[in-house]
């Protein structure tokens, strides 16, 4: 997610140079208007994996988004995989590749935008799922900047086009994974790593397929240090490895504490198990008195 100072939003994101540089969050957004420099028909790289398996091979450059470089609209795409991954909508992917990677075809100069119904049926979906992370629908995807439907623009799929899913479910995170444990699995699995922190999430962010998670620091609790130092926890940065390519329901909520364990590796404080702090509950105050007890 991006910071708070930034306009943000879900599970998804993108920017260009302005408020953020690089992709800071799960929902960056900034750019007021779209561009409508002339446009350049590219192919669509295997890397954009956000509209991998889209419906046609080539893309607009600048795109509706206002990237003007293949490398902008990588950095910024990827970042909203999380949402697609939620399936809030069917149309989620087919949406926000009309808007980072616009249909162009060599025939036709206007640009061709998603319909306006396109978007509020996504809205409508995906928005509550946005909120629970604590960010609103952003501006520049208000609805009323697309058209209303006509012929030139993107509609959503009709209810005779839709086809019953069968792909498997998206992969959950290995950190992710809830289990339960009696006292003994979790001294184990304190033991065995190198850090436990009690965390609250300030931001998120997607790096080459690895999800960057920066804590809060006055919100910070420290159970377990090993080989990690305080200077490693002052600008403490954790790394979810591939967390492009799992979900982690886990940790859906940016207002909720965390109970995060990992080790050091590299030189990253890499996690390998999050569990939301729920205050009270059972699971939680044997987690509490095995960190007092902990001998290893």
């Amino acid at each position: 997610m991006t910071s708070r100072s930034c306009y943000l939003p879900f599970l998804l994101l993108l920017a260009s140079d302005f408020c953020m540089d690089s992709v800071k969050g799960l929902f960056p957004f900034g750019q007021p208007e779209f561009s409508y420099k002339r446009s350049n028909c590219k192919p669509i790289p295997a890397t954009l994996l956000l509209c991998h398996d889209i419906e046609y091979p080539n893309m607009r450059l600048p795109n509706l988004l206002g990237h003007e470089t293949m490398k902008e609209v990588l950095q910024q795409a990827s970042s909203w995989i999380p949402l697609v991954q939620k399936q809030c909508h069917r149309d989620t992917k087919k949406f926000l590749c009309s808007l980072f990677a616009p249909v162009c075809i060599d025939d036709l100069d206007e640009t061709i935008k998603p319909c306006r119904s396109l978007c509020e049926q996504v809205k409508d979906s995906c928005a509550p799922v946005m909120s629970a992370f604590g960010f609103p629908w952003p501006d520049m995807l208000e609805c009323s900047r697309f058209p209303e439907d006509n012929d030139l623009c993107i509609p959503p799929a009709s209810t005779d086009q839709v086809i019953p899913a069968t792909r498997e479910a998206p992969k959950v995170c290995d950190a992710c994974k809830t289990s339960n444990e009696d006292d003994n699995d979790i001294v184990e699995n304190l033991c065995k790593n190198d850090f436990a922190l009690k965390i609250k999430v300030k931001e998120i962010a997607y790096i080459n397929g690895d999800t960057k998670i920066i804590p809060e620091t006055k919100s910070k609790t420290i159970y377990k240090l090993n080989g990690v130092t305080e200077r490693d926890l002052k600008k403490t940065v954790l790394w979810l490895k591939d967390g492009l390519q799992c979900t982690c329901d886990e940790m859906n909520d940016i207002n909720a504490p965390y109970l995060v364990m990992g080790q050091k590796l590299g030189g990253e404080l890499v996690i390998t198990s999050v569990k939301r702090w729920q205050k009270g509950q059972r699971e939680f105050k044997r987690i509490s008195r095995s960190i007092r007890k902990l001998q290893c």
